[in-house]
């Protein structure tokens, strides 16, 4: 219409004026498909008491100590598809029992080489995909009801 105009009236036409379209409009995203992350259960395993023989002092290391232990796994969840069979889940006996042949293993300096050894015995099984395990003297202290470590890994 403004070369029209132009011709009529004799005039020079104006440009129009360009049409601005923002960048998202300009560049549309591609079209992505969300990534699905695995669906997740938590188990657990709370306040276990173990005795164990822990400790860089002498008199630890000829005496057993109580320890607590709990244990946080997010495991693999098969929503649904399992059976009501344990060969379908991560149990938590296994990481009972875990902590419970670690303690009578024999002496061990330090408590977070205690925890790591849980973790990492955790870990092996590929249904798990992250831990966090607590490991408390419960008598090292006359006044504090504990001390100890918490760690978390994941793969």
């Amino acid at each position: 219409m403004n070369t029209l105009f132009a011709q009529v009236t004799g005039t020079a036409a104006k440009a129009a004026p360009a049409q601005v379209r923002s960048p998202a409009i300009a560049n549309p995203p591609l079209a992505t498909s969300p990534v699905a992350s695995p669906a997740l259960a938590r188990i657990f395993v709370r306040d276990l008491v173990v005795m164990a023989i822990i400790g860089i002092y002498d008199h630890e290391k000829r005496q057993a100590q109580r320890l607590r232990v709990n244990l946080d796994m997010m495991v693999q969840d098969r929503q649904g598809q399992r059976r009501d069979d344990i060969a379908d889940v991560v149990s938590y006996e296994d990481g009972v029992n875990i902590v419970r042949d670690l303690a009578a293993q024999g002496h061990l300096n330090l408590v977070e080489t205690f925890a790591e050894t849980v973790a990492q015995r955790l870990l092996k099984d590929t249904r798990v995909h992250s831990v966090t395990v607590r490991v408390e003297k419960l008598d090292v202290f006359p006044d504090a009801a504990s001390a100890g470590i918490e760690i978390t890994r994941q793969r």
